[in-house]
């Protein structure tokens, strides 16, 4: 697929899902149980009660994230946070509350939907240090050097121009700013037929990649104190049931992904540049 079809439908596909929030279902990759929570082992049981209880219920259910991304980044008061690829606003809202009034907690979205379904959560949370941006995580409407911390939740992935992504990340970074995403990375090359088997299972996650390919390409942004944390490893047991559903042989597939999948939580730094030294003045 070019890399405007993969666009267009993801958003197609993250559109619906704001639409089945909106109406009373779930935004849920797989199947979801009748309570409308994800009950798949990726988008589940990633955030506390104490973090969703503040929140509206149509942030949290809107939620197609791998990870929790705020819980793991040291936000600090007065801070500027961006969310690439914020969807419904949890992070947002929760990197807002973190962050304090003397801070700042952007959202970008491409999808509609996804946007009006985040100013309504915005609006029921009565958060005023928020501000939810329509573009593509490719080409961030903000300025060099002007954000601290980018989170993003599982949606890197999505991207077919991730070396884009993480270019356009480390551009609005200020120096030494960070960056703190959530991701699904494999661990190790599979077979392309095995990875789109395994992509019936993760439903919402697309093209991730290799952990020591997430690496280089940070490394090739620019990025520093570069880390890969896995999270969660996804086990071939996890998603039986769901894959059966989808007519494929789990045992035949067991062997060639068990464990193999994960998310993680990626850390890097934009380095903060050397002071050139003109002479023993500037230097002392």
């Amino acid at each position: 697929m070019s890399t405007q079809n993969i666009t267009e439908v993801v958003k197609e596909k993250y559109g619906q899902a704001a639409l089945r929030v909106t109406s009373g279902g779930s935004s849920c990759c797989g199947a979801a149980p009748s309570d409308g929570h994800c009950a798949d082992p990726i988008t589940s049981n990633l955030y506390g009660a104490d973090e969703t209880g503040q929140l509206p219920d149509t942030a949290v259910l809107a939620s197609l994230g791998c990870g929790n991304p705020t819980a793991l980044a040291n936000l600090n008061p007065g801070e500027v946070v961006l969310d690439l690829g914020s969807g419904g606003g949890i992070d947002v809202l929760l990197s807002a509350k973190r962050v304090g009034p003397t801070g700042k907690a952007y959202g970008l979205d491409m999808t509609d939907e996804m946007l009006a379904l985040a100013n309504r959560n915005k609006a029921k949370a009565g958060i005023a240090n928020v501000e939810f941006l329509k573009g593509q995580i490719e080409n961030i409407p903000l300025p060099d050097n002007s954000v601290d911390v980018i989170i993003s939740n599982c949606v890197i992935n999505l991207s077919a121009d991730k070396d884009r992504v993480l270019s356009e990340a480390f551009r609005v970074l200020k120096p030494g700013g960070r960056l703190a995403v959530s991701d699904v990375v494999t661990k190790g090359e599979m077979l392309p037929e095995i990875r789109r088997n395994v992509l019936l299972w993760v439903g919402c996650i697309a093209g991730a990649l290799e952990e020591g390919e997430y690496r280089s390409k940070l490394a090739a942004a620019g990025f520093g104190k570069i880390d890969v944390e896995p999270t969660r490893i996804y086990r071939i047991e996890d998603a039986r049931e769901f894959l059966t559903g989808k007519g494929i042989d789990v045992d035949a597939l067991a062997p060639e992904v068990d464990g193999k999948f994960m998310s993680a939580f990626i850390r890097a730094v934009k380095p903060v540049a050397e002071r050139s030294c003109c002479g023993p003045a500037c230097c002392s």
